[in-house]
């Protein structure tokens, strides 16, 4: 098998010591545009020539990203060591997160963490680095026959609590078999689990945990992904990261709390450091990576927001007429988490909080980054800050999140940002792969089409 780079001595030294911690087989993976694990597997005797380069892959794998015809050069993963895992809940396999390129020559353009890591050399030329912390919300159900109108079968009787779930103490320790190998498995892994919980829906939880800087936060969120998948079927049961996976379902987030430190310092450059240890007023560069998330707020939405489903969350109110806590406004508000943006009051930074589960994690910290720093650069004033319910004093002239895929792929392709953030190669694959899926989505008739039309027009 071709060698693209020479092997370092060091990884034949990690794959001796990884071998006699139990480890068998090595796996480096790179991400397709949903977000989940792609990799081929070798033993672990072999895991140096992985790390030089030794996997080749055909990136139509990236998830339906793309058309590679069969005379275009292959792809090389080259795994990153520092992202070294050995899984949990199967000690023999060892995972890496990997970058995409064309044998180490040039980037792999739609290569996700390249992405990213391209938007973090621009935040360092800046003097900062970029900090995240996210809040990943998912439902684990009984599999079985799945009926769009159904709620999903929770693990216990007991989440099915009325009007929501939330915080639900019997409902949590009802879920305890799967939560605590989660949690475990966690810790294990060095997430630093703060807390976890049953959230509003039926079956649905949250995971918080110490937040990373970008790129080791999205490599996490990658790993948990998978990790989440991998235990719930241990214990006969299957997540979803689908938005909202029935109708009278809560949403599922990951909102982003993002903020930015000095490169040579470490010091948090969203607060006044000069009012000491305690959360001093945010200062302009806060407002200024507000104001730019803002200004690019219906473009973001395609990243952040990717999916057609996406769409049934970011709604006002759920289908009892209960608020949904998901945004539909482009606003800001201090501690207010009816709004887009939230500036909290027990931590220094800011918080997007429409973002879904179902976004790539790379793409999403990217473009929110890219948005963000050149609010500072161009000093974009935020606007005022909504202070009251947005959901019952919005006003129309309120600027409104994209209602659908559509209008957020539109403004996806017309905003200049984007073109500067992402590959034109990736602009095109995305753009037509996102519109092909509304397209797919509209031609499509529905059981509430036939029902409110069939016998009544």
């Amino acid at each position: 098998m071709e060698i693209a780079r020479d092997v370092n001595p060091e990884h034949a030294d990690l794959a001796q010591s990884l071998s006699e911690a139990g480890v068998e087989f090595a796996m480096g993976a790179y991400v397709d545009i949903h977000g989940r694990s792609k990799s081929k597997v070798v033993p672990i005797s072999l895991l140096p020539r992985m790390l030089a380069g030794s996997e080749r892959y055909t990136p139509r794998g990236l998830g339906d990203l793309g058309v590679m015809t069969p005379d275009e050069e292959e792809v090389v993963a080259f795994p990153d060591p520092a992202t070294c895992t050995q899984l949990p809940w199967d000690p023999r396999f060892v995972w890496f997160a990997a970058d995409m390129s064309y044998g180490g020559r040039e980037p792999f353009a739609l290569c996700p963490r390249t992405i990213l890591k391209n938007q973090l050399a621009a935040a360092a030329d800046m003097g900062y680095t970029f900090q995240l912390g996210v809040e990943p919300e998912f439902y684990a159900f009984r599999p079985g026959d799945i009926d769009a109108d159904e709620e999903l079968e929770p693990i216990a009787r007991s989440e099915r609590v009325r009007p929501t779930a939330a915080y639900d103490v019997e409902a949590s320790l009802d879920s305890m078999p799967f939560l605590a190998d989660m949690v475990n498995a966690m810790n294990a892994t060095d997430y630093g689990v703060f807390s976890f919980d049953s959230e509003g829906g039926v079956g649905q939880y949250e995971f918080d945990f110490q937040h990373r800087p970008g790129l080791t936060m999205c490599d996490k969120l990658v790993f948990l992904k998978l990790m989440a998948r991998q235990i719930a079927k241990r214990h006969g049961l299957e997540v979803t990261f689908m938005p909202k996976p029935y109708t009278s379902s809560w949403g599922s987030g990951a909102h982003f709390n993002m903020s930015l430190e000095d490169l040579e310092t470490g010091q948090n450059k969203f607060v006044d450091a000069a009012e000491g240890s305690g959360m001093g007023p945010w200062t302009d560069e806060a407002r200024f990576f507000a104001g730019g998330i803002l200004r690019h707020a219906r473009a973001i939405a395609a990243i952040t927001t990717p999916t057609v489903n996406s769409y049934k969350r970011m709604t006002e109110r759920l289908t009892d007429g209960t608020i949904s806590w998901a945004p539909v406004w482009i606003t800001h508000g201090n501690n207010n988490r009816s709004c887009m943006l939230r500036f909290p009051a027990n931590r220094p930074a800011i918080e997007n909080r429409a973002v879904d589960i179902a976004a790539n994690p790379y793409l999403a910290a990217a473009i929110l980054l890219a948005a963000g720093l050149e609010g500072i650069r161009e000093r974009v004033e935020p606007g005022e800050a909504m202070e009251t319910n947005a959901y019952l004093y919005a006003s129309e002239a309120t600027p409104h999140l994209p209602r659908n895929l559509l209008e957020a792929i539109e403004a996806f392709a017309a905003d200049p940002l984007c073109q500067e953030v992402f590959p034109k190669r990736f602009l095109r694959d995305f753009i037509d792969m996102k519109q092909s899926e509304w397209n797919s989505y509209h031609a499509t008739i529905s059981a509430w089409e036939r029902e409110r039309y069939l016998y009544n027009l």
